[in-house]
């Protein structure tokens, strides 16, 4: 959840989300959400795992429990003697660099995984696999139609579907370098303001 600039008050995202998830439980009216890096994210999520035990040298079974407590609930990838989640990047420019900073969200998202579990380390795991075709047919469609519809000789689009596989096709690139860690340690400071923003939620949600 967001706050304001001043970080002190609850930001217009997250009454946005509240007010989304109060049509949703007093309703029964649910926003569809989806994108496509939401389904390639689902499409290989086996295959990740997969593949992330490979290039680690350790078998890895997806987690099929769901943790709640009070204030929040989830299913992390893998559990462990830590905390695994794991990241399909959409394509090769999605993918960072292991001196990049880690996405606050997914800070967030561990945090939440290593509360729920009791753990006191997790880490985020990025992964290139390739797309699969449907979602890259689905790309090269949306370049024919941007294009006007061109015949699937038109050199210019043919030049285009090479530049999609391209950045969705990784075998050619050696294993260990298609996975980027971050390690992340359990913060207690971190989670009792989560619990306090979760707290004003709640009030803001009885407001509605």
């Amino acid at each position: 959840m967001t706050n304001d600039k001043s970080g002190k008050k609850m930001g217009e995202t997250s009454k946005s989300y509240l007010k989304e998830l109060f049509r949703e439980v007093r309703w029964g009216v649910r926003k569809d959400f989806t994108n496509k890096y939401v389904e390639k994210g689902l499409a290989v999520e086996d295959t990740a795992i997969q593949f992330y035990s490979n290039v680690k040298g350790w078998f890895y079974s997806k987690n099929e429990e769901f943790y709640s407590n009070e204030f929040i609930s989830g299913s992390p990838d893998i559990v462990s003697d830590k905390i695994i989640d794991i990241k399909s990047s959409w394509n090769a420019h999605t993918f960072p660099f292991k001196d990049d900073a880690l996405n606050k969200d997914y800070f967030a998202q561990v945090q939440g995984y290593m509360w729920l579990t009791g753990l006191k380390e997790a880490v985020v795991a990025f992964v290139l696999i390739d797309t699969p075709v449907q979602l890259i047919e689905d790309e090269k469609r949306r370049i024919s139609w941007k294009m006007g519809m061109v015949s699937d000789l038109n050199p210019e689009y043919l030049k285009a579907c090479e530049e999609i596989e391209q950045n969705h096709i990784f075998t050619h690139v050696p294993e260990p370098e298609r996975v980027v860690e971050y390690e992340v340690r359990y913060d207690e400071e971190f989670i009792e303001r989560l619990k306090n923003r979760i707290l004003e939620c709640r009030t803001y949600l009885n407001t509605l």
